[in-house]
């Protein structure tokens, strides 16, 4: 990149031509910008020594269109002032024509408006967008306009000030090129001109990377076919995606494996992208971009089964796997998979979503992950891309049956971000598995604590001596969530009235509640046990060696001997050990984390050691409450290392 400070003669005098991004956004100065400009060339020229003004900056790269001619670049920053300096010369030429001052006339339109010796649209030094394109070059050739917009008005504003103000065009024509000053940058060919004009654009309409790279394209189309393939391919695209038309195009290149930043997209396409296979590129651009709307738009999707896992995978969050659904969709829509084989493929990634999401594995890796999978199947499943894309994915943080039973009646559904959203499937998923012909709508469904967040004395008699505990470590887990349309009647209700409004519901979850006497952690825990085996059945493992949740060994009467954490081995003799050495290593090596955890779990550790009933001392000074049972020492650090998003991988604890 090459930036320097140029008067404006530099900047427009020789063979050469400035083009406006083609299908840009049209001239749009008005009189108010008009106003300023002007003001400032009468000041300039009333000065016996005009001082240099100047007027901004001046964006633009080389770049080759179709057909060649004229060394052109494409003016990425600039536009408004650029058009309304060529305006304004092309008046002081007419003026100077007027008057005979033919030399004069001819130096200013040889020189600065035209490129004499060129023909057809080289002929411009200056070339518009395809709206204003036509009102330009008539004013350019004095050919008189016949419809209105934004280029005549400023034509007619500027020439009624040159007939108010007796000013000399000499001096008006020396003052725009000599006393007009702009910081010229030049863009080498691998710049990113979208990260350079964002750096500059700080004020007024954005110019996105979908800009950039219509522009990249239409350069590289023969001018004669650039309205029709405008209307067939981009302008289709445009408007049916929008905003997101850019996110589309950097997953559209990421589908073959490429991991491309938000910031890159541009530059990532345009190695893809030349004269010979522009139009083509565009067409397969468009082609699925009709796939991209139906995952985004579930509504579009004429298929009623493919509409439903989209909008469920919608609610999980799938964005990273759009490039990998792209590909998948293509192979439907070009019949290599059949609907059934791409319903089982949407099955199976909302399976390892789901999967993931209960065992707290992070969400920060997938856009990693997705990208690659399909390459993968490619190169080693290409005849049986269901079981290629299972075989893939159960290598990448794929939890088994019995990590997913654990953990999905331990782990804490309800919070805040899109867990309360997720949640919320989940329990409508396992209301759908009784499978009732009449089905309830979700729509007006919340999800409701049974035992509620905020605890009357009726609860805190009903849940017994050890009630702050099991508030601590049951509230938000499954077995402590339903759904129902009485959120607001049931609030802090004791239990007896909720059950008798819950009996009310037709929803099956809420029938197991019709014979339960009272709701005490016991309880909970028995229907966390209930729905973590629907669960299973729902979400069944698709890998080799698994293990049946039958096989999982309860903590309680167990003794650990060895807890890995974060990297470390560590031997430990009790279930105080893993919670003692377990918070002593995050606050080693994570302090930060470590913060999280002592703020979402203050009844457990702090700095206060007379809050504890039995304490022992980190090695960072605070205290940590231990008498607790083995059961609950493992919830509260399976719940404290999901607040601090840590998985199995990097907590574990071997028992004997």
């Amino acid at each position: 990149m090459q930036a320097k400070e140029t008067k404006l003669q530099d900047i427009i005098e020789g063979t050469k031509q400035y083009v406006i991004p083609l299908f840009q956004r049209t001239y749009s100065w008005t009189s108010k910008e008009w106003d300023v400009l002007w003001k400032d060339l009468v000041e300039l020229c009333e000065m016996e020594t005009p001082r240099t003004h100047f007027i901004g900056s001046i964006v633009n790269m080389p770049t080759v269109s179709v057909p060649e001619g004229v060394a052109k670049y494409l003016l990425i920053d600039g536009q408004q002032r650029l058009t309304t300096v060529f305006i304004l010369l092309a008046l002081l030429r007419n003026k100077a024509t007027e008057k005979e001052n033919n030399d004069f006339a001819k130096e200013i339109n040889d020189l600065l408006l035209v490129n004499p010796f060129k023909k057809e649209n080289d002929f411009y030094k200056l070339m518009p967008t395809q709206v204003d394109r036509v009102s330009y070059q008539n004013l350019i050739n004095s050919v008189p306009n016949k419809t209105e917009n934004q280029i005549t008005r400023a034509h007619t504003f500027f020439e009624k000030k040159l007939k108010q103000v007796e000013l000399e065009p000499e001096k008006l024509k020396t003052i725009i090129t000599s006393y007009f000053s702009v910081v010229s940058i030049v863009l080498d060919a691998d710049d990113n001109p979208y990260l350079v004009f964002e750096s500059l654009n700080a004020k007024g309409r954005a110019l996105t990377q979908a800009d950039l790279i219509r522009n990249y394209f239409f350069m590289r189309i023969h001018v004669d076919n650039q309205e029709k393939v405008y209307n067939d391919y981009w302008l289709p695209m445009q408007t049916a995606l929008g905003e997101s038309l850019t996110e589309f195009i950097r997953h559209f290149l990421m589908r073959n494996g490429n991991i491309i930043k938000q910031g890159d997209v541009y530059y990532a396409l345009k190695d893809s992208v030349s004269t010979a296979n522009a139009t083509d590129y565009l067409s397969k651009l468009k082609k699925f971009s009709v796939y991209y709307q139906k995952l985004i738009y579930p509504e579009l999707e004429t298929e009623i089964h493919l509409q439903k896992y989209f909008r469920r995978l919608n609610r999980i969050e799938v964005t990273t796997a759009y490039p990998l659904l792209l590909n998948f969709y293509s192979n439907y829509a070009d019949g290599k998979i059949s609907k059934d084989e791409f319903i089982t493929l949407l099955s199976t990634l909302e399976n390892y979503l789901i999967r993931r999401f209960v065992c707290s594995v992070p969400s920060n890796q997938l856009n990693k992950i997705f990208p690659i999978v399909y390459p993968q199947i490619l190169s080693k499943h290409s005849d049986n891309i269901v079981e290629g894309f299972k075989t893939v994915l159960q290598s990448r943080g794929y939890p088994k049956d019995n990590e997913f039973f654990l953990r999905f009646r331990e782990t804490k559904f309800y919070g805040g971000g899109d867990r309360q959203i997720k949640t919320k499937l989940i329990l409508e998923t396992l209301e759908e598995k009784f499978a009732h012909k009449e089905r309830v709508p979700f729509d007006n469904l919340t999800i409701e604590h049974i035992m509620p967040q905020t605890l009357s004395e009726w609860w805190q008699n009903e849940l017994g001596a050890e009630w702050e505990e099991t508030h601590d470590l049951f509230l938000h887990t499954i077995g402590n969530l339903t759904l129902t349309a009485y959120n607001t009647e049931l609030s802090n209700d004791d239990f007896p009235t909720k059950k008798l409004t819950l009996n009310e519901s037709h929803l099956e979850l809420n029938k197991h509640f019709a014979d339960i006497p009272k709701w005490t952690r016991n309880e909970i825990e028995k229907r966390a046990e209930t729905l973590a085996k629907q669960a299973i059945e729902i979400w069944g493992y698709f890998g080799q060696e698994n293990s049946s949740p039958t096989d999982i060994q309860e903590v309680t009467g167990t003794t650990p001997i060895s807890l890995s954490i974060l990297g470390q081995k560590i031997s430990v003799d009790s279930w105080r050990d893993v919670m003692e050495q377990t918070l002593n290593v995050v606050a080693d090596l994570e302090p930060e984390k470590f913060e999280i955890i002592a703020h979402n779990f203050p009844r457990y550790l702090g700095k206060d050691k007379g809050k504890f009933r039995a304490i022992r001392q980190l090695a960072n000074g605070y205290y940590i409450e231990v008498n607790l049972s083995a059961q609950s020492i493992q919830k509260l650090c399976y719940q404290a290392m999901e607040t601090i998003e840590l998985t199995s991988e990097d907590w574990n604890v071997i028992v004997k």
